[in-house]
């Protein structure tokens, strides 16, 4: 038997070679958020990805991602480059313990953020190699709860698109299929935000939720006279209307408001979610597997989550995030983003409300051609099987 933390191969299956890229996809159009608004940021012009492929002694392979917006793409990818040669040879079913293996090896940068982020790849990626070998879609093996789940748009709702142009994305992602919209808020002036989301809510007129982000950038005060202003409109939630970390703040607002109060996103632990479910902060929690780690700590997370009976939102990332949505327990949202379209072959599919989950095995997705033209960094570990 082999000593506790040591690799679990002898005469199973090894990971023999290991493949990272760090991808650049610019955006059609710079977007803006209120963090832009408020001087925080700039406009988010690209999205920069880290992805990693893995390929076993037994000719096994999966492959998964993690990203950052505006800064940390080189980080992840340098990181994941230290870390990647501790994977080889490792019995790639052994997920959890691998993924203590590579948190450990870089603790001294933090067992959070960017750390954490660039081991997602990796969790990731293994994970899809485990439901591939399987001959599963990930969410059956998870154990799905459903085979699709209710989805809603959030890129076409940025407060860098005018009024009439919101209007008219709203309409086009209702003929898509989306079954919920969200539109960004936290202008400096409130009543823009307002006349924006009453607008929106017209247009709608009970076709579809709808939900408001405010990206963080409220105090409380203001966040509770918006939520007040806001209610009779019966959002599906408010999202983010408080720094991130501001747990009990989060907490007193959604005791006020009878909006359900969402956030989540930018927190890059379990510990930092627990904080959240804790305090009885949120009424939706919006974790983001590339951003805590992966796969691995996102089962965690969920699992604190339906104990806490909360509605789960997962943020971005919506190829990873469909599987472990529709493995939920209480019936979740998913977010759909198409930007990252383009850099997969496969593409999902939408109707009535719903976005269904592929039964391809694993995450379902294979890197395009146009994905490979965007890499500008590249480097392998190990030989192929």
């Amino acid at each position: 038997m082999s000593a506790p933390g040591s690799a679990g191969t002898t005469g199973g299956d090894a990971i023999a070679w290991i493949g990272l890229s760090l991808v650049r996809l610019p955006l059609a159009t710079p977007i803006s958020d209120a963090k832009v608004l408020t001087g925080r940021q700039k406009p988010l012009t690209e999205v920069a990805l880290l992805f990693a492929e893995i390929q076993t002694r037994d000719g096994h392979a999966g492959c998964g991602f993690s990203y950052s917006k505006r800064a940390g793409g080189p980080g992840l990818y340098a990181h994941a480059c230290e870390l990647a040669p501790a994977l080889l040879g490792e019995d790639p079913n052994d997920i959890a313990r691998l993924w203590d293996k590579l948190v450990w090896a870089g603790a001294s940068v933090g067992r959070s953020g960017l750390a954490t982020q660039a081991i997602a790849a990796f969790d990731i990626a293994l994970w899809d190699c485990k439901a591939r070998r399987a001959g599963l879609p990930l969410a059956k093996l998870l154990g799905a709860q459903r085979e699709s789940v209710q989805c809603y748009n959030t890129s076409g709702g940025f407060l860098s698109t005018p009024t009439p142009q919101l209007l008219s994305n709203v309409e086009a992602a209702l003929a898509s299929g989306i079954g919920g919209i969200k539109i960004k808020v936290g202008q400096p002036d409130s009543a823009a935000d307002l006349a924006r989301v009453q607008a929106v809510h017209r247009l709608l007129d009970g076709r579809a939720a709808l939900m408001v982000d405010a990206n963080q950038q409220w105090d409380r005060v203001s966040a509770q006279r918006f939520g007040r202003q806001v209610e009779a409109l019966n959002l599906a939630w408010i999202e983010e209307p408080l720094d991130a970390y501001d747990a009990e703040g989060h907490a007193a607002l959604a005791a006020l408001l009878d909006t359900p109060v969402a956030s989540g996103e930018m927190l890059t632990s379990v510990a930092e979610h627990w904080e959240l479910i804790r305090c009885g902060a949120v009424d939706y929690l919006q974790p983001d597997a590339p951003r805590v780690g992966g796969i691995t700590p996102m089962l965690r997370i969920m699992a604190l989550a339906e104990q806490a009976r909360l509605r789960l939102a997962p943020h971005f990332a919506m190829e990873i995030h469909l599987h472990l949505a529709a493995a939920y327990a209480l019936e979740p949202w998913v977010e759909h983003f198409d930007w990252l379209q383009p850099l997969f072959n496969e593409h999902l599919v939408i109707a009535a409300g719903r976005m269904q989950v592929p039964n391809r095995p694993g995450l379902g997705f294979t890197l395009s051609e146009q994905a490979r033209r965007l890499t500008v960094q590249s480097q392998s570990f190990g030989q192929p099987g």
